[in-house]
């Protein structure tokens, strides 16, 4: 299968609202996650503690979808560009656009950059 393929697979399931299965089953043990300020999470543990907590801060979600998707197949790199439309717990609404830059090995991703501008 391949990269262009497993990143589908990975954002369907997220579109149907199985985040942590998606997590699971995309994600490799030795995980990095980068935000945009260079902050670095490692290890699927830590990477699976930071979902959980997004998650909770979820009060409501109101939609979402990918916008573009694209793949350097030579390299293991795949680009997603997405959007969420939220409503927090504390009762804020935001609609969260972001592109995540995945670099694979084999069938999950190793190291994930986000780029986004949160409202």
């Amino acid at each position: 299968m391949s990269y262009l393929d497993q990143a589908k697979e990975l954002y369907g399931m997220i579109g149907s609202g199985q985040l942590m299965e998606a997590f699971e089953k995309f994600y490799h043990q030795d995980i990095e996650m980068v935000e945009p300020n260079g902050d670095v999470t490692k290890g699927k543990d830590a990477n699976r503690k930071r979902e959980k907590e997004f998650l909770a801060m979820i009060k409501e979600m109101h939609g979402g979808g990918v916008d573009g998707i694209t793949s350097n197949e030579d390299d293991g790199i795949t680009m997603v560009e997405t959007w969420m439309d939220v409503t927090y717990q504390d009762g804020n609404r935001a609609k969260m656009e972001e592109v995540a830059v995945q670099h694979w090995d084999g069938g999950q991703i190793i190291k994930e950059r986000f780029y986004y501008n949160m409202p």
